[in-house]
């Protein structure tokens, strides 16, 4: 038994005793953890749900989990309830939001996680939880890819695959707001919606080849991998970059991209605090705003992942946690 008494405070969360499909998930009552040093516990308003979630759900495992049970979920929006020892940017009370701990279990699925302060930034605050939470995972990888990887620059090409998606359609804004022209793959219905958030070109991927169409693009965003890759490739100008999101991919072409004089590279992201501000600083300022395709209450979490592996999801798909 705890000697702590602040661990016998229950909370509900989402978690599963098995791999499978999503009615393995189920909502139970647990402990609510306790922040040590440097950690702040956040009650969580809401949680972003992103395709690591429902991947690690069918495996039953992830690179770091070896098995259930565990609770999912990486994209936190919530409120300070405590703060550990040493922490001086947060105090209870303050709104925050962030993806902690990734690529190991931050168990966002539930009403409150713990969590190192810097892996949080301030919330923005003209937007509410819900949409906050649609940003962390997402947004994050494509600051990491746009401006971190490639520093990307005014007048560059940027194509971005799936360019309606989660990653996706905050890399069109991300992208944009660093003044590249984008160009988005994604069917021709999605595409008034992209204009709006500022793709300059788009491709239909169904009835169009990018690769007869496109050259001399400075930086693709692949978030497909499979043929997509190697065709990526062969629109890059001499010089040029791909940047992967899907780190486990045996057939990257990385001997093709040498052959072909450009770079490839696979990107796996990391809690980022001056990147989150960065983001926030762009929601702030009006120059990015996330989707919200469906948001669904935490009991109804297996819905969640039915939903997100149709993969014809328009932005991103987020639990309301906080009743």
């Amino acid at each position: 038994m705890s000697t702590n008494p602040r661990s016998s405070i229950r909370m509900r969360a989402v978690t599963q005793d098995s791999a499978g499909g999503p009615d393995v998930l189920k909502l139970i009552e647990t402990d609510r953890p306790v922040p040590g040093s440097t950690e702040i516990l956040v009650r969580v308003h809401a949680a972003g749900v992103n395709p690591v979630d429902w991947k690690t759900r069918a495996r039953g495992r992830s690179d770091v989990v070896d098995g259930p049970p565990f609770v999912l979920g990486f994209d936190v929006s919530g409120v300070v309830e405590e703060t550990g020892l040493g922490v001086t940017i947060f105090a209870p009370g303050d709104e925050v939001f962030g993806m902690p701990r990734f690529p190991h279990p931050a168990g966002a699925y539930a009403e409150f996680v713990t969590a190192p302060a810097r892996h949080f930034a301030a919330k923005p605050g003209n937007v509410d939880h819900l949409t906050a939470a649609a940003l962390p995972l997402a947004a994050l990888t494509a600051w990491q890819a746009l401006v971190d990887t490639a520093d990307v620059a005014p007048g560059q090409r940027v194509l971005v695959h799936a360019a309606a998606g989660g990653v996706g359609h905050l890399a069109v804004q991300i992208a944009k707001a660093r003044g590249a022209y984008v160009i988005g793959t994604a069917s021709t219905e999605k595409h008034e919606l992209l204009r709006g958030l500022g793709a300059d070109e788009l491709i239909d991927y169904r009835t169009e080849d990018f690769g007869s169409i496109l050259r001399d693009v400075d930086l693709v965003i692949d978030t497909i991998g499979g043929d997509y890759t190697p065709r990526s490739l062969r629109v890059l100008r001499k010089g040029g970059i791909l940047i992967s999101l899907l780190v486990r991919d045996p057939d990257f072409p990385a001997e093709l991209a040498s052959e072909l004089g450009v770079r490839a590279t696979r990107l796996l992201l990391e809690p980022d605090h001056a990147g989150m501000q960065a983001i926030a600083d762009l929601v702030t300022c009006g120059q990015l705003r996330p989707l919200i395709d469906t948001a669904v209450p935490l009991a109804m979490a297996a819905q969640a992942h039915e939903r997100g592996e149709t993969n014809r999801t328009t932005g991103k798909i987020v639990l309301s946690i906080l009743d």
